[in-house]
């Protein structure tokens, strides 16, 4: 029987580029083979092809990870007492802000609608029962805390988790090879969903929606930061207001000076990081919740033990019905009941979501119900108490202002993403704990916010003026993650349309009426979070366009690939031995700067890495994961791209010492396999022709070798590489016709060649880029790009490729960038 054995070979080139000039990326995959039973008029016979498959030519861990099993926070499964002890650390750091809410709700309330008869009481009680029920717990609890991108919560955690699934991202430096990274973990919509298919393509077709998404992510976030701001100054003022009354002597004057000495202690202590102060303040708020929880049940049972009938929602009815107006307005007081609620997503990242679901529901809900619940019954008793209700319901006042921690932390955490995905001004990043990486501290927003919340206590002097300010905030954080929810639930989770509608008419419908009331207040200190949210929108939105144009110039002014090829080896100048590390910001293609450093540099190194830090929409990258790496020109130019690819919650060390070392370690094993892989594909070409001429003689004979090609390239390596350090060096099974490097001179000369470059050690070069808006550009571009974006170019912190390395290893040189 005759038979026959079909191969075609699809052979790399280590020259090849794209369309535009650009070199070959990263994503570019080895070979692998596939066998495929095929029938053919009568005869059976095997078709093997090589095709690309992903490769992970990414070995080394670049400034990585420090941390041990930091990647494993969120997906490993915490027994029951791990996940317990990080219950009870939430309480110090997610739940202190809706904690101390009893301080200053009915106060606030009943300022607004005085107490005629115990309807209004019992109508007010059950107006902050069902809030309390309908959003921090049914929305946040059971929903939103479900659209946590790999463990990370936030607005930003949101828009990553959308620009994963829709290319919605503004900065056009988006690859394949970015989508086969394990944590993306796509599930992309199926042709049978063609709604999911409908908005991920008009999403990705319009550029008004991407910049309208962006907006809306950037007011939450905005919000959230003018939250850390307003939540130190209304729980410390209501703490200390309470001594008023108390001791003699103490008047307002006095009230804001120790607010402000407690701030200044309160934002002292954040350098320590958050799960010092959250085991700090851990107990003293589980102390605060037994005692909210165990007086609320003194005084409904001494009082009056019939503001249960609250549990009846007529009661809300009846409540604004008797006061109309006078309850709408109410309702800004009302609405500071839930402040803190998104907490509990912001800090996400710190704790895991079961955690702060035990949390809140067996422990801070249950309080916080029997907490309002007594206020009532001793407002019944004695309506006149209104105003001191807190103060006079409980015998003593705890230290109320640990309450802000939760805000701060999630101002720091906010930030920490916007910066990975280019929407905020670097700053310096503190990382305050080992064991888990996303508690973090950034000294410049720190002080920040106590010096804003010193000028708010100082200026407004008052809760209640604070409150009203309060409330917009939170409102409006609430309202940017409902309609993010939304469109995850939409786009990702591909739910019932009736459910996914369901959402946002509940909550939205419910929120846009706390909106209504809390907008009234403008004038009475609403506008101060308005006024907060608009500079940082503006700050955040200038940064990400100036950041796009740069990009795009960039990208318009790369170096063809024509013209180095006919500059030659020599690139034009003369090649000394060393290292050249030349940061940019492309994924394909030669910078400019490259260009600038040829015509200012008398030599340039014998081998040049072209270093691309790259910022995915994903929490973390694993470090198997984490670098791409691909040769541009021809063999003897020794040129070589690096993508280092990061998430918004990784960690990036600056020892530069570990970097070289790590890089030279991965581009030996990265001219290794290469070099195998083109052995194998001319050991394969030659079999072809053997298989030929044996086919002719026997086509019973089995071909030589073969059998070996049945094993996927990279299979047995990568299995390796899965049990044992990256650095070890991979085995890979190739056939017997492969040569060793002893056998392959041009690979022997490559390593040799580059070990001289290490010796002669190793060169940063980095540019010094000007941003400056085109002469024919509109005014309002002009004046943001020359002056607002440039101002903070010029006082942010320094690009990622600084480290702490040497200034005798930098090469800096100017370039302007004309957008």
């Amino acid at each position: 029987m005759e038979g026959g054995i079909e191969e075609s070979v699809r052979l790399l080139s280590s020259e090849s580029r794209w369309v535009d000039g650009s070199e070959v990326d990263s994503e570019s995959p080895p070979l692998s083979l596939h066998e495929e039973e095929i029938s053919r008029e009568g005869y059976g016979s095997i078709r093997r092809r090589l095709v690309k498959k992903p490769q992970r030519l990414d070995s080394f861990d670049v400034e990585a990870m420090g941390i041990s099993n930091s990647h494993d926070h969120h997906s490993k499964d915490l027994s029951i007492w791990p996940t317990l002890a990080m219950a009870f650390q939430t309480l110090g750091v997610v739940y202190g802000d809706l904690g101390t809410s009893p301080l200053y709700v009915f106060s606030d309330v009943f300022s607004k609608v005085p107490i005629k008869s115990d309807a209004d009481v019992l109508g007010a009680l059950s107006l902050v029962m069902y809030t309390i029920a309908l959003l921090p717990l049914a929305k946040y609890v059971f929903i939103v805390l479900k659209a946590n991108d790999n463990g990370e919560g936030g607005t930003f955690a949101l828009y990553s988790l959308i620009c994963r699934y829709a290319n919605v991202s503004l900065l056009p430096n988006r690859q394949q090879a970015d989508e086969r990274i394990s944590s993306f973990k796509l599930k992309l919509p199926t042709p049978e969903l063609e709604r999911a298919l409908n908005i991920k393509e008009g999403l990705e077709r319009r550029s008004s929606l991407k910049t309208l998404l962006l907006l809306l992510v950037l007011m939450g976030t905005s919000m959230i930061i003018g939250d850390g701001i307003l939540t130190p100054a209304m729980s410390v003022m209501s703490a200390v207001s309470g001594l008023q009354g108390e001791i003699p002597g103490v008047d307002t004057n006095s009230v804001v000076i120790l607010s402000i000495v407690i701030l200044v202690g309160l934002f002292s202590i954040q350098r320590f990081g958050t799960s010092k102060v959250g085991f700090m303040f851990a107990p003293a708020l589980a102390l605060w919740f037994f005692c909210l929880g165990s007086i609320g049940m003194y005084n409904l049972f001494k009082h009056d033990i019939t503001v249960l009938k609250a549990i009846n929602p007529a009661y809300i009815y009846y409540f604004f019905k008797r006061n109309s107006a006078k309850a709408w307005s109410a309702l800004g007081g009302c609405v500071l009941c839930i402040t803190g609620s998104e907490a509990m997503f912001a800090d996400l990242g710190h704790f895991s979501v079961l955690s702060i679901q035990i949390a809140f529901s067996f422990v801070v809900f249950p309080c916080l119900m029997l907490a309002y619940m007594g206020q009532a019954a001793y407002l019944i008793r004695y309506p006149s108490s209104a105003e001191r209700i807190f103060y006079d319901s409980v015998p003593a006042t705890l230290a109320a202002m640990i309450a802000s921690q939760a805000m701060i932390s999630a101002t720091f955490s906010c930030i920490k993403q916007s910066m990975a995905l280019g929407c905020c001004p670097r700053m310096k990043i503190v990382h305050t704990s080992r064991k888990f990486m996303g508690q973090i501290y950034i000294p410049v927003i720190n002080w920040f916010l106590m010096i804003m919340c010193i000028i708010v206590v100082a200026t407004f002097r008052s809760t209640t003026d604070i409150a009203n300010a309060y409330g917009i905030a939170e409102v409006g954080v609430m309202m940017v993650s409902t309609t993010l929810v939304t469109l995850v639930m939409l786009l990702i989770w591909q739910t019932n349309l009736f459910l996914a509608l369901c959402f946002p008419l509940v909550f939205g419908t419910v929120e846009l009426i706390y909106l209504s009331s809390v907008l009234t207040k403008i004038k009475e200190g609403g506008w101060l979070p308005l006024a907060f949210a608009s500079c940082f929108l503006c700050i955040m939105y200038t940064w990400s366009y100036g950041s796009v144009l740069k990009y795009q110039s960039e990208v318009r002014e790369k170096i063809s690939m024509d013209f180095l090829l006919e500059l030659g080896s020599t690139l034009g100048t003369v090649r000394v031995p060393g290292i050249g590390l030349l940061y940019n910001e492309l994924v394909q293609g030669i910078p400019s700067i490259f260009g600038q450093f040829l015509l200012t540099l008398p030599a340039i190194h014998s081998t040049l890495v072209f270093v691309c830090i790259k910022y995915i929409p994903v929490p973390v990258v694993p470090q198997e994961e984490r670098f791409l790496f691909r040769r541009v020109c021809p063999k003897d130019y020794h040129m070589f791209r690096c993508i280092a690819r990061y998430g918004y919650k990784d960690i990036r060390k600056e020892d530069h010492n570990a970097f070289e070392q790590l890089l030279v370690e991965s581009l030996e094993k990265f001219l290794r396999r290469e070099a195998q892989e083109m052995a194998l594909e001319n050991s394969i070409a030659d079999m072809e022709l053997d298989s030929i001429s044996v086919r002719s003689r026997d086509s019973d004979f089995p071909v030589d070798g073969v059998e070996e090609l049945q094993i996927p390239l990279m299979h047995d390596q990568r299995m390796e590489e899965a049990s044992t350090s990256t650095l070890e060096e991979p085995v890979t099974i190739l056939p017997s016709s492969v040569m060793s490097s002893d056998e392959d001179p041009s690979l022997e000369y490559e390593l040799s060649a580059l070990r001289e470059a290490i010796n002669s050690g190793f060169t940063y070069l980095l540019a010094h880029g000007d941003v400056r808006a085109r002469k024919d550009s509109w005014f309002i571009k002009k004046l943001v790009i020359n002056y607002f974006y440039s101002f903070l170019r010029r006082n942010c912190r320094a690009g990622a490729a600084n480290m702490s390395v040497p200034h005798m290893n930098i090469m800096e040189v100017s370039m302007t960038y004309m957008v």
